[in-house]
């Protein structure tokens, strides 16, 4: 796509998004519909920064044959808008594969192919992101002593030039960061699963032909089940204090914790129902594992007790107490809980499939920062529209998209949400004033802040 001048010539901007996964993705695709459905004078001018250089999403993780734990109707539109064109169904016909994805009879896509999909929808809505731009600072524009816009600051990763971009809207979606033990640092034997493909096929030499997994979830049983059949000479050691994998709880009524209206009920519940919930609810998404896939690990390790090589050991109940780097691989201390027994594993490599957390939105948030309201536990104080409360002296809006499940619940950071949750926030921004045009010569206010969009 063209690039768009690095200045903040183009004007005051409706939206600007902060990333742009999966969230921000399905509300381009929103933006762009609800300005098909409007005349051009009440269209929501919209950008996006990405620091990526194109789009991508898990990519160190699209295993062969690893299927997706959402069903592919929780797509980026269907559940707001099932009639439109950007849906999985509207990507598989256009792939000429709609058939044959019906004649599989599965709820649950490739991960691969979702991949695929959401690449296309990206691809659609190209024009509107700027790929290679890592945002640095917003920056609060001020008009009778209001904050009436906001200055979205970017660095071009290729060139290092500034970017600017104006907007009366910013919603932040940055995504999820890998989670490390403390004191882990990561390094050419040391590894996080996330880029798990990239480091394998950059792979250093093997001396002992050892792997150690470390984590319990789902990414831990894939990453233990790809070495185990992509390395068929090494060990494959898993290490997790839990006694053994747990399923993970993917039953009908469990699963309305992830439905659009169980946000409603959540974001209205008092604090401690909220914890109470989460923790009643973990089993379907934290440290757990589909149960398929539990099985198939324990067919591999009764069959290799069968045949008396045993590469796959699991090693339960233990934790890593220590990790030290050796000049061709890794020595790692583990720890069997019940009796405190320890033993030292020296490996080729090891990975920790030890989760993600949502990234820290305040580290973007510069001058803006001391603007925005926490709630009595020190977190971003929310509005049901995913808007961040700010002081009195604030009429530009921020939004924050993903790390909101202290105050939105456990579907925050997940797939099920993204495309009624798009709507929510497009129907928020319209409804308060988002859309005001400044265009030609303005008067009052608004003439002011068509000026701000020339300087």
């Amino acid at each position: 796509m063209a690039r768009r001048p690095a200045s903040a010539d183009i004007g005051i901007l409706d939206i600007v998004g902060v990333g742009f996964g999966p969230s921000n993705l399905a509300l381009a695709i929103a933006a762009r519909e609800y300005n098909a459905s409007v005349s051009p004078a009440a269209a929501l001018r919209v950008s996006f920064l990405e620091r990526q250089p194109h789009f991508g999403w898990h990519r160190g993780m699209l295993l062969e044959g690893a299927t997706m734990q959402v069903c592919y109707l929780k797509d980026l539109v269907t559940l707001r808008n099932p009639a439109s064109d950007f849906s999985y169904v509207s990507f598989l016909h256009e792939q000429d594969r709609l058939v044959d994805f019906i004649n599989h009879k599965t709820m649950f896509p490739l991960r691969q192919e979702f991949h695929d999909y959401l690449e296309w929808a990206a691809h659609r809505v190209g024009d509107v992101v700027e790929y290679d731009t890592r945002v640095v600072e917003l920056r609060p524009v001020l008009v009778d002593g209001e904050i009436a816009l906001i200055d979205v600051v970017g660095v071009r990763g290729d060139t290092g030039e500034t970017v600017v971009r104006r907007a009366r809207n910013v919603v932040i979606a940055v995504g999820l960061e890998p989670s490390l033990p403390p004191g882990i640092e990561l390094g050419e034997r040391v590894w996080h699963n996330h880029d798990l493909l990239s480091r394998v096929a950059d792979m250093p030499t093997a001396v002992r032909h050892r792997f150690v997994v470390v984590g319990a979830g789902q990414s831990a049983a894939e990453v233990t089940e790809f070495l185990h059949t992509r390395y068929p000479r090494a060990e494959v050691m898993a290490v997790f204090a839990r006694y053994g994998y747990s399923p993970a709880d993917n039953s009908a009524f469990a699963n309305q914790i992830f439905d659009p209206a169980a946000v409603d009920d959540f974001y209205a519940a008092p604090p401690p129902v909220k914890e109470m919930l989460n923790a009643y609810h973990r089993s379907t998404n934290y440290s757990v594992v589909d149960i398929d896939l539990i099985d198939e690990l324990y067919r591999r390790v009764y069959q290799e007790k069968v045949h008396g090589r045993e590469r796959l050991r699991i090693m339960r109940a233990s934790r890593l107490v220590d990790l030290r780097r050796l000049d061709d691989g890794v020595a790692a201390d583990v720890e069997f809980m019940p009796t405190g027994q320890r033993e030292t594993i020296e490996a080729d490599v090891i990975v920790f499939a030890t989760g993600y957390r949502s990234r820290d939105t305040r580290q973007i948030l510069g001058a803006m920062a001391e603007h925005c309201l926490d709630d009595p536990a020190g977190r971003p104080l929310l509005g049901r529209d995913y808007r961040l409360m700010t002081g009195p002296n604030s009429s530009a809006d921020l939004y924050v998209l993903g790390a909101t499940e202290h105050s939105h619940g456990i579907s925050s950071t997940l797939l099920s949400n993204v495309a009624v949750r798009a709507g929510e926030l497009l129907r928020s921004v319209a409804g308060r004033g988002g859309a005001a045009r400044t265009d030609g010569a303005g008067s009052g206010r608004d003439g002011e802040l068509g000026e701000l969009a020339s300087r």
